[in-house]
């Protein structure tokens, strides 16, 4: 089960070592490139523009810590406990560690940069759609990520693909509908 970012390592890692998989299930996936923000999710656009501008992405994302006080809340649809809130914030509680949470918006493939990031996503959803192997796709409403045009290029370009609608969410559906999930993964899985 492979989720945002981790859908890139997890196809990467698939496409080297199909053998090693039976099935892949996913959701607010990466399955291609976006050749320039036009391509871009329009809900995260606004946001992710400041978020890869060298101006202000420092003070965005480690000074104000945005993407976990304001983003990672404002992706899901249900309102978090503060309890669920500092268990985020545990890893990321002084500005130092928090690098990795300003570097990873500048690392989303993007306009053709970076390129090494283009050339190996660019490279597994050419194999997503040749590969066999089962898959499914869980997405929700509103939307994020995987909006419509995304799902509609998914069944069309994606074989022995099962598209799964699991009701309300936006990015963090785990947050949303962790037994919804579990329950399309689990029977989807009996069948492949």
């Amino acid at each position: 089960m492979i989720h945002d970012w981790g859908s890139a390592l997890g196809f990467h890692y698939a496409s080297r070592h199909e053998s090693n998989v039976k099935g892949l299930a996913f959701m607010e996936a990466i399955l291609k490139t976006y050749p320039s923000w036009d391509d871009f999710p329009p809900g995260f656009r606004p946001v992710s523009e400041g978020f890869r501008n060298p101006e202000v992405n420092w003070d965005m994302l480690v000074t104000r810590h945005m993407f976990m006080e304001q983003i990672l809340p404002g992706a899901i649809v249900r309102k978090l406990t503060d309890e669920e809130m500092n268990t985020y914030r545990e890893p990321f509680t002084d500005p130092a560690s928090r690098k990795p949470i300003w570097r990873f918006p500048n690392e989303i493939a993007l306009g053709g940069e970076p390129a090494d990031n283009v050339v190996t996503i660019d490279a597994y959803s050419q194999w997503l759609q040749k590969t066999e192997l089962p898959k499914i796709l869980l997405h929700a409403e509103p939307v994020g990520i995987i909006a419509e045009p995304m799902l509609d290029w998914s069944k069309q370009n994606l074989k022995n693909l099962k598209t799964v609608h699991i009701g309300a969410g936006i990015h963090y559906l785990q947050e949303d509908n962790p037994h919804g999930i579990g329950e399309a993964i689990a029977e989807w899985f009996k069948r492949i």
